[in-house]
């Protein structure tokens, strides 16, 4: 009987087939063919996104980021997060060593690994968000609404763009506590496990 069972459960796990392997690009950086790809100045990116009813997110990922492919095959893989940003967001990939220009919100030229070095930018993935209307005379970092540095599940991940999205960094509740209500609702509606 044992037998049985690992021949059905060996054979379910082949059906299955790997997890997808995210497209890599000439860069070095994994790829999703939703990602938008602009010219870098950051206000331009800002009013494109508005006109498509979005926001705009900006992703720092490397070359070899092991948590970057872990979040473009794991993460961004779940039609549940895909589905969401992509209704939502505008997402612009930035090579934290990149020499690609790129045009802060205050009309300084940098190349994208001056501006992840000025706006401090340190861990790869970083997801940056931008508020809907271009700020004056501010920096990426001053005018950002929320940062999330590295890598996390899917439902903070997908939990951070919702809070964005809805506007939390205007409210009383801390994405913590917002992140906590979320988690705890999908616990009742039997979606997550109670740990």
């Amino acid at each position: 009987m044992p037998g049985r069972f690992l021949a059905l459960f060996t054979g379910l796990l082949l059906m299955a087939g790997p997890l997808p392997a995210a497209e890599i690009g000439e860069d070095g950086l994994h790829k999703q063919d939703w990602f938008t790809i602009t010219f870098k100045d950051m206000a331009e990116d800002i009013e494109m996104a508005a006109e498509d009813g979005k926001r705009l997110a900006i992703i720092f990922e490397q070359r070899g980021c092991i948590y970057c492919r872990k979040m473009h095959e794991e993460i961004l893989t779940d039609p549940e997060v895909s589905d969401y940003i992509k209704a939502n967001f505008m997402v612009v990939q930035y090579n934290m060593f990149g020499d690609e220009e790129v045009i802060d919100l205050d009309g300084t030229s940098l190349t994208e690994k001056t501006a992840a070095r000025k706006w401090g930018y340190v861990f790869t993935p970083t997801i940056v968000f931008l508020p809907e209307d271009v700020p004056e005379d501010a920096t990426v970092p001053q005018a950002a609404v929320a940062t999330m540095p590295g890598a996390f599940g899917k439902w903070t991940f997908l939990n951070m763009f919702r809070w964005v999205r809805d506007k939390g960094y205007d409210s009383d509740e801390h994405f913590q506590k917002y992140h906590a209500r979320i988690i705890n609702e999908l616990r009742a509606e039997g979606r997550l496990d109670a740990e």
